[in-house]
Order: structure tokens, then C-alpha cells, then sequence
């Protein structure tokens, strides 16, 4: 039988190593919190600039395919029965792998960064970015069944003209759609309203920047919609107006973490919480 000595004595042991075990467990928090978010201004430095250059290779590789390497399918709607400029339209379809590569990356990158400000919006980023890449590759390969279609009726030597035709007109339309509905929509929700609002909330960047995303953000999702109950054309000159906000949002944000980076103030400001502590519901710890 113990004595009360003895509970005293367990009792104040067991309370000890509890006391240890949760500073252990806080420092260990605290220290994995740091390493994933870059709290140091080195890596938060690299973040920034890696998330810059991807930024501008999505203006690298989606202006040119869309504007001139698919102009010839874009201008022609016999294009399928036609002479054709193929390599033309695979080049364009190798940059729009690579924009989906940067597309991805750039959400990807950001999250460690991004999560400290808002874990559930981090995350609705990334899934943003996913679903407009889903929609970019619906429209390559539609681009590139038209070019087989295309080979296959010249090495036929003609066939029936104009069942291809049909065809090609078809494919052209999903490829109208993936993009009036992923670059056309989706992107107003990711890069606009959620990466625009959590710019403008952490102060990652300047406050009048991150305004040009939550300005465009709404512009690009009306328009599309206009454009998705036929009020407005595609590519009409009021959907081109109403995206210059989210152009130079995104554009003035890939120059400025490339030459500036994330502002330190704001990197150092931010919670040191992971996402685990999110889904299980612990409270986040200070920084």
C-alpha cells in the first residue's frame, strides 16, 4: 500500500514529465512551424522568386499559344481538311504543358506561405489552380485530336469532307469552352478574388497591388458568365477590357516578388501554425 508520501511524490513526477512533454511538444511545433513556413528572410527570398519566375512563365507560354500558334485552327474552321500548320499547333500545345506546370507551381509554392495567413484559403487556391489546369487540358487535347483528324483525312485522301469538318468544328467548340471556363472563369476565383484577398490581408505585398486582383477577380468571373449565357462574345472587346485589371495583377505580382520578394515585415507577422493544427482543430500558436 502507498503512502501519502509516496502519491505526493508520483503525483508531482507524473506532473513533471507531463510538464516536459508538452514544452517538448510546443518547441518542436514551433521549430517545424519555422522550417515549413521559411520565417527566415532566405527562404521566404526564394519562395518569392520562384513563385515570380513561374508567374511570368504563365504569360510566356499561354500569350503565344493562344494568340498566334493556334491562330490557324482559331481563323479557319476547315482547318481539318486543310493544308495545316501542325507543328504549329504541337508547339502550342508543349507551351500550354508548360503552363500548366507553372499554373500548379505557383500554388504550390506559395502554400507554405500562403497557409500561415489562412489555411482553408491556401488550399481552395491550390484546388483552384488544379481545376483551371483540368480545364487548359481539355482544351490541348482537343487541339490535338484535331491535328490527327486532320493527317488521317489527308492520308486518306479525302473521305467524307464533310463528316471531318463536323468533327473539327466540335473539337474547336470544347476547346472554346475549356478556355472560356477555365482562363475565362475559374481564374477570376483563384488568382483574383483568393490570391487577391490574401495578398491584401497578410500585406505580403503592396496593399494597391493585391487591389487589382479583388478588382479583377469579379470582372473575369462576370464576363464569364457573359460569355456563358451568350450576352457577350468570347474575346469581345468588353471581356478584353474587363481582364486588363487581372492581367497587370498578375503581372506587376511576378515582377515584384522577383526584383522585391515578400515584404520582411509581413513574412515575420505571419502565424507560425501548421496545417495539422487546422484539421484537427488545435488552436494555432502565436508566432
Amino acid at each position: 500500500m502507498k503512502t501519502s508520501r509516496q502519491t505526493t511524490v508520483s503525483e508531482g513526477d507524473a506532473h513533471m514529465i507531463s510538464t516536459k512533454r508538452a514544452v517538448a511538444s510546443t518547441k518542436q511545433t514551433t521549430v517545424e512551424g519555422d522550417r515549413d513556413i521559411g520565417t527566415t528572410g532566405h527562404t521566404a527570398r526564394k519562395i518569392a522568386l520562384v513563385t515570380g519566375v513561374l508567374f511570368i512563365i504563365t504569360y510566356v507560354t499561354s500569350i503565344p499559344a493562344r494568340l498566334f500558334l493556334y491562330a490557324p485552327v482559331r481563323t479557319d474552321v476547315n482547318y481539318i481538311v486543310g493544308a495545316g500548320a501542325d507543328s504549329q499547333i504541337a508547339l502550342g500545345a508543349l507551351l500550354e504543358l508548360i503552363l500548366i506546370i507553372a499554373n500548379v507551381g505557383t500554388a504550390v509554392v506559395l502554400f507554405p506561405i500562403l497557409k500561415r495567413q489562412n489555411y482553408e484559403l491556401a488550399l481552395g487556391y491550390v484546388t483552384a489552380r488544379l481545376v483551371e489546369c483540368t480545364f487548359i487540358a481539355a482544351g490541348i487535347l482537343s487541339m490535338l485530336a484535331i491535328v490527327m483528324l486532320r493527317q488521317d483525312f489527308a492520308e486518306t485522301g479525302g473521305g467524307d469532307r464533310g463528316s471531318f469538318v463536323t468533327v473539327g468544328r466540335a473539337l474547336f467548340a470544347i476547346y472554346e469552352w475549356a478556355f472560356a471556363l477555365g482562363p475565362g472563369f475559374v481564374v477570376g476565383v483563384g488568382n483574383g478574388l483568393i490570391l487577391g484577398y490574401m495578398m491584401y490581408k497578410s500585406r505580403l505585398v503592396p496593399r494597391g497591388m493585391a487591389m487589382l486582383g479583388l478588382i479583377g477577380g469579379p470582372l473575369v468571373i462576370a464576363t464569364g458568365v457573359a460569355v456563358l449565357f451568350d450576352v457577350i462574345e468570347p474575346d469581345s472587346l468588353p471581356q478584353v477590357v474587363a481582364v486588363i485589371p487581372e492581367f497587370f495583377w498578375e503581372l506587376s505580382l511576378g515582377i515584384y516578388l522577383i526584383v522585391k520578394g515578400f515584404k520582411p515585415a509581413a513574412v515575420a507577422s505571419l502565424p507560425a501554425s501548421t496545417g495539422a493544427e487546422h484539421l484537427s482543430g488545435a488552436a494555432p500558436s502565436a508566432a
